[in-house]
């Protein structure tokens, strides 16, 4: 394939589902309600908890037990829910710095990320955790700091659903890129198809033992390693 930019799906694509479901909620259930109390000044997380008191029609008096269990809700049902993607991220980002946290890759991550950029393309990450999770989670691997690889992050805040033609229109515009030179890898059938509209690339990567490892990804190349797929300028 050829292309200018490569734009990555996270969970599934390249770490496993669990990394997210698992390690990363675990670690941030207990957390929510504390990290509430504790910043309650910080205007993101302000921000937040005016989101969640809306979003889960809770009344003026609501306590922040009241709000986490909006959260846990939320978390139980898998929504991407910006305010929790926010409230998430910060936690997550506090964690990583800590050394409570290290992002395990599937093996054939690093190396191919590492040669795309090497050869020249630029890569790009969107996902539905939030921007600060992305880069916290990119800074302590088992692969080291891979940070210094990408030049952009995209969310659902800054770029719209993940399913929907124009997020990935957004996305293009802000990467400065023709459409039509941007590849997108994702786990997601129905990401992809969104990205295909908009002009994309596009790649399905189906790895044994994820959620979308069966799936059927249509008209769209598909993969279970990045070993199996060659990008270059």
């Amino acid at each position: 394939m050829n292309a200018d930019w490569v734009v990555l799906d996270i969970e599934g694509t390249l770490t496993a589902t669990s990394q997210v479901h698992v390690v990363l909620y675990d670690y941030a259930r207990p957390r929510l309600g504390p990290w509430i109390d504790a910043h309650g000044d910080d205007p993101v997380v302000a921000d937040a908890v005016a989101q969640i008191r809306k979003l889960g029609e809770l009344p003026p008096a609501a306590t922040t037990e009241d709000l986490v269990a909006v959260l846990h809700g939320w978390m139980n049902a898998d929504q991407k829910i910006a305010p929790l993607k926010t409230l998430q991220g910060l936690i997550w980002q506090h964690g990583y710095a800590d050394g409570d946290l290290i992002t395990e890759f599937f093996p054939d991550v690093a190396p191919k990320l590492r040669w795309w950029h090497g050869s020249g393309l630029r890569l790009a990450v969107f996902s539905s955790g939030s921007v600060a999770g992305q880069v916290a989670s990119f800074s302590r691997t088992t692969d080291g700091d891979i940070t210094g690889l990408f030049s952009g992050h995209f969310d659902t805040v800054n770029a719209g659903p993940k399913r929907e033609e124009p997020s990935y229109q957004a996305i293009a515009a802000a990467l400065g890129g023709d459409p039509a030179r941007i590849v997108f890898f994702s786990d997601v059938p129905a990401e992809l198809d969104a990205a295909r509209a908009a002009g994309w690339q596009t790649v399905g990567v189906a790895r044994d033992g994820e959620p979308f490892g069966d799936a059927d990804f249509g008209p769209h190349p598909t993969i279970g390693s990045f070993d199996e797929v060659e990008v270059s300028r």
